[in-house]
């Protein structure tokens, strides 16, 4: 199947709706029948403020944060559409892929 990988990048304290930004993207993709995402978490890492964002020993707000799926073009399509709706505000990436399954199931 020809798609994309779509990666967002947050922090651990943003929040949309009261709910910790990365885990609300994750319900969200479920919702809309994505097959799968994963949350990454960063050591360090800066943005576009040049700011550098860290996990401290006693701190954990201030931590880079990646979710990761691949979806279909229409996926994709609804997807976006809707988090404009939301009026959520975050980078993204959007590359274009290739995916399927090979192999038996186990």
């Amino acid at each position: 199947m020809k798609g994309f990988q779509l990666e967002f990048f947050t922090q651990q304290d943003r929040r949309h709706k009261g709910k910790q930004l990365s885990n609300w993207l994750l319900d969200v993709a479920q919702s809309h029948g994505i097959r799968g995402a994963t949350v990454f978490t960063g050591a360090i890492g800066y943005g576009h403020d040049r700011r550098f964002h860290s996990a401290h020993f006693f701190e954990l707000a201030d931590q880079p944060v990646e979710v990761t799926m691949v979806v279909s073009e229409e996926e994709s399509d609804r997807l976006f559409e809707f988090l404009l709706q939301e009026g959520v505000h975050m980078f993204y990436v959007k590359l274009a892929v290739e995916f399927g399954k090979i192999g038996l199931p186990d």
